[in-house]
């Protein structure tokens, strides 16, 4: 089960000699056989076919909905290693909630040095017309998935912050499902703290979020509609909250007030859960040609009389040139050290990093700023000299779009592939909510990359998912 000593294996210590945490799970594996295990990966499948847990590749010509690939292995993090994780994303998500405040207040971070004006006020992410506002509760991220890997010295570090309109969530409720299902014998050893809560805590923050203070404020979901790629997950977000799922046209503004059109007229709406861009929120304000939005919105939102969830404007500090300053926030508002580090970064619009990226785009992953779903990016020891000179071509013409890192040697774990365990490379995508106080979920996405030495892990680009288990702190070996 165990690929090379050059990457991190979670599951061994070295071949055959499991983790503590892993040896219940080990024995249970190693006691069944191939056969028997393939019949459950095919009763996991066929669950996520009933249960219509699918999701749509952009770019496929015949909208063809797939099965989110799962992988029966479930990922194992011990209670002491998830507090570590616990504690830095709490850290690091208040830092970018203080720089959000600041930097359509005060700036004060970019008065005092720490952040280039240029990179803030340039970035596509920050609208200049939300200088000055305050959102409800002066919360800007209400939900936050910050990606996570594991390099070959064990470290965890950092790789991006997925503040906009962060999605997955809702595989990681269903793979606990489906694996209580299909394994209901290493649950019924294993201590492994819960993830059913996330739905009432999600609705919680976005109460919490609405700027009028009643005992049972109206919440909606904002879906762009059944050709985005996470319209299950949208769904299923709504039904478990048991509120509305809503596209621009069920919403109208009038006198600065949104409302939603019912069977029974309009219904005012206090709190939008929106999986929708900023770009396409409200075609007065933003782009023109959005179909998808809702004239008058965001002056809505400005005047305060409605809550957008996640905020307009978060774009700014999920931009990856920003990224490269989150430990420097850290140290500004919080004065503390960061608890996890980034991921070492070049910025292109730097001069000496622009020339090193461009000199050596065989060894390095060169991502777009503002891009997700593993698009827009270069694997340099996967890319063809082709692949390098159009690279090297979009840098040159547009540094600012592009930031450079090395390609890490992400953690391998045991994958079921083709009748048998092989490693594969796994990231990590815990979730972050902020309401009346920060809370997460033990555990998160732990995504996989399917191919065999493939480092991409987005389920876009062929990569799939496991559960990922947080152990109870009682746990024993």
């Amino acid at each position: 089960m165990q690929d090379g000593a050059r990457f991190y294996d979670e599951m061994f210590v070295q071949p055959g000699e499991p983790r503590p945490h892993y040896r219940h799970l080990y024995e249970v594996l190693a006691g069944m056989s191939s056969e028997e295990f393939e019949n459950k990966r095919r009763l996991a499948d066929a669950t996520f076919l009933t249960q219509g847990i699918t999701f749509a590749v952009y770019g496929d010509q015949r909208r063809t909905e797939k099965i989110f690939p799962f992988d029966l292995v479930p990922r194992i993090i011990p209670d002491p290693e998830w507090s570590v994780i616990e504690a830095g994303l709490r850290q690091r998500i208040r830092a970018l909630h203080l720089f959000l405040g600041d930097v359509y207040g005060d700036q004060r971070i970019i008065r005092d040095g720490v952040v280039p004006r240029d990179l803030v006020l340039g970035a596509a992410g920050y609208p200049p017309e939300l200088a000055g506002f305050r959102p409800p509760r002066d919360i800007w991220v209400h939900v936050a998935g910050i990606d996570l890997v594991r390099n070959s010295d064990g470290q965890y570090y950092v790789l991006e912050d997925n503040v906009r309109v962060p999605s997955g969530v809702s595989y990681v409720l269903e793979a606990r499902m489906v694996l209580k299902r299909v394994f209901p014998q290493v649950f019924a050893k294993a201590r492994v703290r819960p993830v059913d809560q996330y739905t009432q805590q999600l609705l919680d923050t976005l109460r919490f979020a609405s700027p009028r203070q009643q005992d049972a404020p109206t919440v909606v979901v904002w879906t762009p509609g059944i050709y985005n790629s996470a319209y299950h997950e949208h769904t299923f977000l709504a039904l478990q909250m048991g509120v509305e799922l809503v596209e621009g046209a069920d919403l109208v503004v009038e006198n600065d007030r949104v409302y939603m059109r019912t069977t029974h007229g309009l219904k005012a709406v206090d709190v939008i859960y929106r999986r929708i861009d900023d770009d396409f929120i409200d075609p007065r304000a933003f782009r023109a040609d959005s179909m998808l939005g809702v004239p008058g919105l965001f002056q809505a939102y400005r005047k305060g009389n409605v809550a957008l969830c996640n905020a307009i404007g978060t774009g700014v500090a999920d931009d990856k040139a920003i990224y490269t300053y989150v430990p420097d926030m850290i140290r500004y508002y919080l004065s503390e050290e960061p608890v996890l580090p980034n991921v070492p970064t070049y910025r292109c619009i730097d001069d000496a990093d622009r020339r090193y990226v461009v000199d050596n785009l065989d060894q390095l992953v060169v991502k777009a700023v503002g891009a997700s779903g593993g698009y827009g990016m270069l694997v340099g020891p996967h890319s063809t000299a082709a692949d390098q000179a159009e690279f090297r071509q979009r840098i040159l013409a547009d540094p600012r779009n592009y930031v450079a890192q090395p390609t890490l040697g992400l953690s391998v774990h045991p994958t079921w592939f083709e009748g048998g365990f092989h490693g594969r490379h796994i990231d990590l995508r815990p979730y972050i909510l902020y309401g009346r106080e920060i809370t997460m979920t033990a555990g998160g996405l732990t995504r996989v990359a399917l191919r065999p030495g493939s480092l991409v892990v987005n389920s876009s680009q062929g990569g799939g998912s496991k559960d990922t288990w947080v152990l109870q702190s009682d746990e024993v070996a």
